[in-house]
């Protein structure tokens, strides 16, 4: 049985092992696949792993060998699952695998907005602290987020892990979700429709799917029902927002602060306005991105293959 994988790296730059895999067939590893590329390093191979290298419909005609694509993510737009189902391919996610790392990074977005921890560091290394004349100083409005309210849109097992950690810090929380589970609520959380979660809520965080319902649903509409100097989080799809409806934002104030992980193409493109946009932190999509995650994720991987071998496959998005 012939394994390659056409994108390991961003998986495992080193620090994980490729075992699990190596033991189910004969693997080969690439750290990236430029799309010309693609058909040739896939050649005979019956399973094909994948993060973000897509596979089409025309990449599968050229591989017919093809049996099974396994996403190294819970995404797989880059499959063309339909073309897959069609040709008996089985193609497999992951479909949860670092929710407490997502969850936890969103607060440390927040975190840093509300503090600047990083930047009064480096002031103080820098000297300023051992040459200021009073004994503290700060250059950002510091935040104390007890008392406040986050509205949450989204509020899946992502969502639910940012609203305990935000209410285990006195926060009350509004949740948005098409699908309610009445027992999470309590007396600091509580569902609401989307619009009293953007006109109540003083941090926003995102933690919902892209859907075509769902692509753009930050803009200046949604903004202009939101509070003013309101802090919008989002480390769940770039898409989600109207990147220039929100650097305007940021620029007028009427966004306080933003912290995204995501931005809508990635790598992000030097004329993205939110590079220019005051009091907006954008990290490079790194939420994921934690040793244990990602052993949890190769683990799933692992499962999914040998599942599929056993011919009882899981975690199929193309049934």
């Amino acid at each position: 049985m012939k394994i390659v994988v056409l994108d390991g790296y961003t998986e495992n730059p080193g620090d994980l092992s490729w075992s699990g895999l190596e033991a189910l067939g004969e693997l080969k590893v690439y750290d990236r696949t430029p799309e010309e590329e693609i058909v040739k390093r896939i050649g005979n191979a019956e399973i094909v792993i994948t993060n973000k290298t897509p596979v089409s419909a025309d990449t599968m005609e050229k591989c017919p060998s093809i049996r099974y694509i396994g996403v190294l993510a819970t995404g797989y737009n880059v499959i063309d699952t339909d073309t897959a189902k069609a040709k008996g391919i089985v193609v497999s996610n992951i479909p949860t695998y670092g929710t407490d790392a997502v969850g936890q990074f969103a607060i440390a977005l927040l975190l840093e907005i509300c503090h600047h921890i990083g930047h009064h560091s480096e002031a103080v290394h820098k000297g300023r602290w051992e040459n200021n004349k009073d004994w503290c100083f700060w250059d950002y409005p510091l935040i104390e987020l007890a008392g406040k309210t986050m509205g949450i849109v989204g509020y899946g097992r992502i969502g639910q892990t940012t609203g305990r950690i935000a209410q285990s810090m006195g926060m009350k929380v509004l949740a948005y979700d098409a699908y309610k589970n009445p027992a999470l609520e309590n007396e600091n959380c509580r569902y609401a429709e989307l619009d009293e979660v953007l006109s109540q809520s003083d941090v926003i965080a995102l933690h919902c799917p892209l859907f075509p319902s769902t692509e753009g649903m930050i803009n200046k509409d949604t903004i202009a029902k939101m509070k003013d100097g309101v802090i919008i989080l989002n480390n769940s799809r770039g898409p989600l927002i109207v990147e220039q409806d929100l650097a305007d934002a940021l620029v007028n104030r009427k966004v306080y602060a933003a912290g995204l992980d995501v931005v809508s193409t990635e790598p992000i493109r030097g004329d993205n306005p939110l590079l220019n946009a005051p009091n907006c932190i954008i990290t490079p999509h790194i939420s994921w991105a934690p040793k244990e995650s990602r052993q949890r994720l190769m683990d799933i991987a692992v499962n999914n293959v040998k599942a599929f071998l056993d011919g009882e496959p899981v975690n199929v998005v193309n049934k």
